[in-house]
């Protein structure tokens, strides 16, 4: 066991970088990149913990962050790990309910809030809850309604501090250990009530350690965050860059990532299907607008890359002289200028979240843009499998990573051992046990192991559908496929216990527009242009050219255009882009009804 305590390794870090930046954040105002270096990251860490122990807070005790990205959220996440007590995450996309019964749960006396809009809903939890004393604003422009259970993070750690805080911290300090609760991840509640994920030192510590033997990576690489810290994926990842000292960029606009992508330059970044579903479908469109000879040279240059990349370098061969110089061609007239779209530095992408087409991947990989696909879950601290440098199949998620064992159970059931299994479900021993039998984690997701060892997920068990005739559809492999299309901005598939399969499909509005514009369709509004016969027709013919190589059964037969998008504000989907299966078919029960009754 060679790793260290998180708190420790922070500790070395501050340490060793004491002329380099931790991590950065864009001051909008100047609209300039400001950076915090290590002395000051671990400066403001520690008067954090201090004020943390002078409001009385004692050894595992659970305390919240209810906030979007941002350099205060991870330094209030470090401070809380610097007292031994446990970080409890909350989206900042959750609604009110959803907080609450977090709050109410972990039973937190403290809670970090991020902007007016998670704060106006903790303010709300004041009153009705019987744990909450406190909200500490991490941003300046949230107004504080009271100043007596509501305070800025500036005021909370300007108080004098005693001796006898001094000694308390490096009194937790020093009694430290790897099986101290570090946090607990509230599920996203996807298939029912939230479960709290219980994370020790050791679960994160073996995924830092197994990280840095699988990745290869210095600390002169710059990393791009933008997926929800609340979220295990990015949070571990960004746990691995501190660790490594690698820089950290902190996007608070989802929305801007294009952009900073271009201005921050990263060399690594964390994402997620979706973001390559998208820019893949916008690459597509421009190659259709490119005149016949630009089309001509970036089909040339992408054969090229193809044969390169993915028949060459990703098999470990060394490319012929003839392919190496026709390579340097192509990068320079049009795969280098594909990979400007993420900045043009990237060495690698971990992906994750969910299945990823394996033509997708291998498009990317074609122009040099390393994706390293993966699967993991909260149960398991982020990351069970991943691709390799050389040798990996883009239909897989990879192989397992060092300290991690993967095996098939009963109804193609994926089962997980290793350091990174959870301790629990916190609360519900009882849910604890339905999933972890003899030290194997129970995934709830079906795949299979190839020849060559690795994962290949099928689909997610408890999403699998049956027909009334008696026909298993596995929805994720449908929705992958078709979500490729320019077309498709979204689509949940529906067929559980129904006698035929429908879909409920979110066209891409940009897209559609620009169809209609060129077809003269005329319309006023989103409604009406997603109902024009044309429009339909359109749609028909894509479904039925996408699934052609799907059995008869498993083929939507009728779908529902929906005039916007599966939101995470709506409770639609989760906040790494995951389908909320139940909730969409409640939401729109009369729409899915109307196709089953025609």
């Amino acid at each position: 066991m060679g790793y260290k305590h998180l708190v420790e390794g922070i500790k070395e870090n501050a340490r060793r970088f004491k002329s380099k930046n931790a991590i950065y954040y864009k001051n909008d105002e100047l609209g300039i990149w400001e950076g915090i270096s290590w002395p000051d990251f671990d400066d403001r860490i520690e008067k954090l913990s201090k004020a943390l122990l002078a409001f009385g807070i004692s050894e595992q005790q659970n305390i919240a962050i209810f906030s979007e990205n941002m350099p205060n959220w991870i330094i209030a996440d470090m401070a809380i790990m610097g007292i031994r007590a446990v970080t409890i995450p909350i989206y900042a996309t959750n609604s009110k309910k959803e907080a609450e019964y977090i709050i109410n749960d972990a039973e937190v006396s403290l809670l970090f809030v991020g902007d007016q809009s998670e704060y106006d809903k903790a303010f709300d939890l004041l009153e009705t809850s019987g744990h909450l004393r406190l909200i500490v604003a991490l941003t300046h422009t949230i107004q504080l309604k009271s100043t007596q259970k509501s305070v800025y993070l500036e005021d909370f750690v300007a108080g004098e501090v005693s001796e006898g805080i001094e000694t308390e911290l490096q009194k937790r300090y020093y009694e430290r250990e790897l099986h101290d609760l570090a946090s607990i991840i509230y599920t996203s509640g996807t298939t029912g009530e939230p479960k709290g994920v219980m994370l020790d030192y050791t679960n994160f510590g073996s995924s830092l350690e197994a990280h840095d033997l699988e990745l290869n990576v210095t600390e002169n690489d710059v990393s791009l965050s933008f997926l929800p810290l609340s979220h295990v994926y990015e949070r571990s990842w960004v746990f691995f860059c501190l660790y490594k000292g690698i820089e950290i960029y902190f996007n608070r606009d989802p929305k801007k990532i294009a952009d900073v992508l271009k201005e921050v330059k990263p060399t690594l970044m964390c994402t997620v299907p979706r973001i390559f579903e998208k820019i893949f479908s916008a690459i597509q469109e421009k190659r259709k607008e490119a005149s016949p000879t630009k089309m001509k040279l970036a089909s040339w240059a992408l054969g090229i890359g193809n044969n390169y990349y993915n028949k060459h370098k990703r098999l470990a061969k060394k490319a012929p002289l003839a392919l190496r110089l026709k390579y340097k061609i192509a990068d320079r007239l049009v795969l280098g200028k594909l990979r400007e779209v993420f900045g043009g530095r990237i060495k690698f992408m971990p992906c994750g979240g969910a299945p990823l087409a394996a033509d997708m991947v291998s498009f990317f990989h074609s122009f040099g843009l390393n994706i390293k696909c993966g699967y993991g879950l909260t149960e398991t601290t982020a990351t069970v499998t991943l691709f390799g440098d050389t040798h990996f199949e883009f239909n897989s998620a990879g192989k397992p990573i060092t300290g991690t064992q993967i095996k098939i159970g009963a109804n193609n059931e994926v089962l997980v051992k290793g350091p990174g299994v959870m301790k629990g479900y916190y609360k519900k021993p009882e849910a604890t046990a339905e999933v972890i039998k003899e030290g194997w984690f129970y995934t709830g997701d079906a795949g299979k192991i190839d020849d060559n060892g690795n994962l290949v997920i099928t689909d997610r068990i408890k999403d699998l559908m049956k027909t009334s005739g008696g026909k298993y559809i596995a929805p994720q492999k449908l929705e992958t496929t078709l979500i490729n299309d320019s077309f498709i901005e979204q689509i949940a598939v529906i067929g559980d216990q129904q006698k035929y399969v429908t879909a409920l499909a979110v066209p891409s509005f940009e897209n559609l527009k620009k169809y209609a514009l060129e077809h003269k369709i005329t319309f006023k509004d989103v409604e009406e242009l997603i109902a024009h016969n044309q429009i339909v027709d359109l749609f028909e013919k894509r479904f039925e050219e996408l699934q052609k190589e799907f059995s008869k059964f498993e083929k939507i037969k009728k779908f529902t255009l929906l005039p916007k998008e599966f939101s995470i504000e709506a409770g639609e989907i989760t906040a790494t882009l995951k389908l909320k299966r139940k909730v969409i078919q409640k939401k729109y029960k009369a729409l899915i009804d109307k196709m089953y009754s025609e």
